[in-house]
């Protein structure tokens, strides 16, 4: 089978072309902005465009053409300050996607969705795939998120043919990741060596975030291919990361603050530019649900090979490290490299992006 995968360079795009090319024969085809180095003896042909831009229309309807599944994952994060090409990329670039579907006649589609379109929880009892998927007020993320799940309501209604299928993962993580994540949450001129220097970590000790490995979420993807199960699937280890946990694995002392306290830091000094994360981010962690995988267990087989915790140090230890993968989203972060990236295309929580 031909199988296509947009945002094939990213965290999950990485692990699953390798979980594809070394469990699978299909042929894969993956489609990202930039490009990576070509592998030797890859089995990926590869495609560039943009999804931000509307001349994609045409490449991704010919790229989608004689397909037998499409994967989604193409979203973005950052620029922080720029709404309106994160709107673009994730929301506009999904109603791209569905039409090129739509047109090259694709029988599977397979979106990625996410924890975050959840509405806000209502306690601590994990939520099935029929909980509400109106996002998290105030978190832009969550509520583009929200938006693509109303695209394929609509798409789903008009074109009965398809089998869509939504993955909503928790949080993911993965080694290779490790500079890619720091690029986003640590200001460009910091050493990621300063993750090993945290003496105290100030939060509302009420956090539970789902988390689970990009291998796991590769592994129900290739389960969701081979099966052609649509519907949507919670994706999530067993038990969440906690505040106490996320000290554990940084090394620091936990230091008692309120949320309020907390987000109102983070609102200014990402207004201020100082940092590159947007408040949304700790409404998201704190209000959304726990997640019942108990879907992916009976009509996948799946199971989590991670534990949240484990997930949780393989990313902070590779963030400390600055390691990275072999793609340009994962490329190694360094502060020479932010320098470069300050002086020519502004800081990544606020340039514009071609």
């Amino acid at each position: 089978m031909r199988i296509v995968v947009t945002g094939a360079t990213g965290n999950v795009g990485t692990a699953l072309l390798r979980h594809l090319v070394e469990h699978t024969d299909h042929e894969v085809v993956g489609i990202a902005r930039r490009l990576p180095d070509r592998a030797s003896g890859s089995r990926v042909a590869w495609v560039s465009t943009d999804l931000t831009d509307p001349s994609c229309q045409p490449i991704l309807d010919s790229t989608f053409r004689g397909a037998g599944a499409v994967v989604h994952l193409a979203w973005g994060f950052q620029p922080s300050h720029d709404l309106g090409y994160l709107a673009e990329l994730g929301v506009q670039g999904t109603r791209r996607v569905l039409s090129a579907v739509a047109a090259a006649q694709v029988p599977h589609l397979v979106h990625m969705s996410s924890v975050g379109a959840y509405s806000p929880k209502r306690g601590n009892t994990p939520v099935d795939e029929d909980y509400p998927t109106d996002g998290v007020p105030g978190s832009p993320y969550s509520q583009h998120k929200a938006q693509a799940e109303r695209l394929l309501d609509a798409f789903s209604a008009a074109s009965p043919d398809v089998r869509v299928t939504r993955m909503r993962p928790g949080i993911i993580g993965q080694r290779s990741a490790g500079s890619a994540l720091l690029r986003y949450a640590l200001p460009a001129l910091l050493p990621a060596r300063v993750l090993r220097l945290v003496p105290v970590l100030p939060l509302d000790g009420s956090l539970q975030i789902p988390m689970v490995h990009a291998d796991d979420v590769a592994d129900a993807f290739g389960r969701v291919l081979a099966t052609g199960e649509s519907g949507a699937f919670n994706l999530a280890a067993g038990l969440p990361v906690t505040t106490a946990d996320i000290a554990q694995a940084l090394g620091a002392r936990h230091l008692q603050v309120p949320r309020r306290i907390v987000r109102g830091a983070v609102a200014g000094s990402w207004h201020a530019r100082l940092q590159p994360i947007d408040p949304g981010w700790i409404d998201l962690a704190h209000d959304v649900p726990l997640l019942d995988c108990g879907r992916a267990e009976r009509d996948l087989g799946w199971q989590p090979t991670h534990s949240g915790v484990a997930v949780l140090e393989e990313v902070v230890q590779p963030m400390a490290n600055a390691d990275s993968g072999r793609t340009p989203v994962l490329r190694p972060r360094t502060v020479l490299g932010g320098l470069s990236d300050a002086v020519r295309d502004k800081p990544v929580a606020y340039r514009r992006r071609p």
